[in-house]
C-alpha cells in the first residue's frame, strides 16, 4: 500500500466491523489489549489531555505514545447538544508510525469510545468488584449505558441490571435495545430502587455540573462503585464523604484529580493506580466489606489500545476506505512542482 494512502474507517465501516465481530467480543478483545498496555504503563508519554472549556461543554485532545505509535483522540462532551438532538460525545483518532511520522489510521471514535469506555469499566471492576458479583446498578441510562451493560456480562459475569435514569424514555430505550442480551432488566423508579442488592454501582451521567447522584447513606459496605459521568473539572457524580470511606482507584493521577470525583479532595489524598494493580505492584480489593471506587475519566493510553485493535482488526475485511492523506511528490523537495504539474494535467 502506497504510504500516501491511509485507511479510514467510517461511522458506517466501524458498525460494520463491530457487528461482524460481534459486541461482547470486541468488549473483551479491547479489555484484554488495554490491559496489556497498562502492564507496560512505563512505556508510554504520559499526560493530561489538552482541554479547551466552554461555558457549555469541553473540547479534549488525548495524546501518547510507546516510542513505536503515536495516537491521539479528538473528543468533545457537550451535555447541552441532547436537548439540540445532537450527540453529548463525539470523537475521532488517528494513528501513526513514530518511525516516519506517517499516519496508519484514522477512524471514528464516538462508537468505538463507548466500546473502551464500558471495556475499561469492565476491566477495573474485574481486579475491584466483590468476587462473584451477578448484579449491577446502572444510574444513568444514556449513549453509553448499554455498551456499559453489555462490557459487564461479558467481562464480570453480571447476569442482572437494575437501571435508573431522571428521565424514564432513556430506560425504556435501554430496556428495549438490551432485551435480546440475556440479561434479567430491572427498571427502577429512583436511585435507591436501583442499588438494592447490587453489588457494583455504575454512574453514567452527562450533566456538567456537581451532582450528587449517589449520597453516602446509599453505600453500603462492600461494593464496588464505577464512577464514568465526573469527567471534567466542575463535574461530579459521588458525595464526597463517599470518597472518603472509599478505596479509590485511577487511571492517571495528575489527570484524575483535575476531572475526577477526586476534584472534591485535597490534592494528596491517596489513590491507587490501575496499572500498579495490573501488574500486581499494588493490591485491588483487599477484604470483603471494602468499598472500591473506579474514578474513570478515562486517559489515552485506552484510545491508543483502542486504535491498535481496530487497525489490527481491518486486516482481510472491506471495512474501510482509503485516503489520499499525504503529499507525495516524485521528489521529495519538489512539493510545488508537484502542484504546477497537476495545475497543468
Amino acid at each position: 500500500m502506497s504510504l500516501n494512502l491511509v485507511p479510514f474507517v467510517s461511522v458506517d465501516n466501524m458498525m460494520k466491523l463491530v457487528l461482524h465481530l460481534g459486541v461482547g467480543r470486541v468488549l473483551t478483545d479491547l479489555a484484554a489489549e488495554i490491559e496489556a498496555d497498562f502492564r507496560r504503563w512505563p512505556d508510554f508519554d504520559k499526560t493530561p489531555r489538552v482541554a479547551s472549556h466552554s461555558d457549555v461543554g469541553v473540547i479534549e485532545l488525548m495524546p501518547t505514545s510507546d516510542g513505536e505509535l503515536y495516537g491521539f483522540k479528538y473528543v468533545n462532551g457537550h451535555p447541552k447538544n441532547m436537548k439540540e438532538g445532537l450527540q453529548t460525545v463525539t470523537a475521532f483518532g488517528l494513528l501513526a508510525d513514530v518511525a516516519t511520522g506517517y499516519p496508519v489510521l484514522l477512524s471514528e471514535m464516538t462508537i468505538l469510545t463507548a466500546l473502551r469506555t464500558a471495556a475499561m469499566s469492565a476491566l477495573a471492576a474485574k481486579h475491584l468488584a466483590p468476587k462473584g458479583a451477578q448484579v449491577m446498578a446502572l444510574i444513568g441510562n444514556g449513549a453509553h449505558a448499554e455498551f456499559q451493560a453489555l462490557a459487564f456480562q461479558a467481562i464480570c459475569g453480571i447476569s442482572e441490571v437494575r437501571l435508573y435514569d431522571t428521565d424514564a424514555t432513556a430506560t425504556a430505550k435501554c430496556l428495549r435495545n438490551l432485551r435480546d442480551a440475556g440479561l434479567k432488566l430491572t427498571p427502577c423508579k429512583t436511585p435507591e430502587e436501583a442499588i438494592l442488592g447490587a453489588q457494583i454501582i455504575t454512574t453514567c451521567t452527562a450533566d456538567k455540573q456537581y451532582a450528587t447522584i449517589l449520597t453516602d447513606n446509599m453505600v453500603g459496605a462492600g461494593v464496588h462503585i464505577n464512577a464514568v459521568g465526573g469527567d471534567c473539572p466542575g463535574k461530579t457524580e459521588l458525595h464526597r464523604d463517599i470518597l472518603l470511606r472509599s478505596e479509590i482507584f485511577v487511571e492517571y493521577p495528575p489527570q484524575t484529580r483535575i476531572e475526577g470525583e477526586i476534584q472534591q479532595l485535597a490534592p494528596d489524598h491517596p489513590v491507587t493506580e490501575l496499572w500498579q494493580v495490573m501488574t500486581g505492584a499494588a493490591p485491588g480489593r483487599t477484604e470483603a466489606g471494602q468499598i472500591t471506587l473506579f474514578d474513570s475519566v478515562g486517559f489515552a493510553i485506552e484510545d491508543f489500545s483502542a486504535l491498535r485493535y481496530i487497525h489490527a482488526q481491518l486486516q482481510g475485511t472491506g471495512f474501510f476506505q482509503n485516503l489520499d492523506m499525504i503529499a507525495d511528490p516524485d521528489e521529495p523537495r519538489d512539493l510545488y512542482g508537484m502542484l504546477l504539474r497537476a495545475k497543468a494535467s
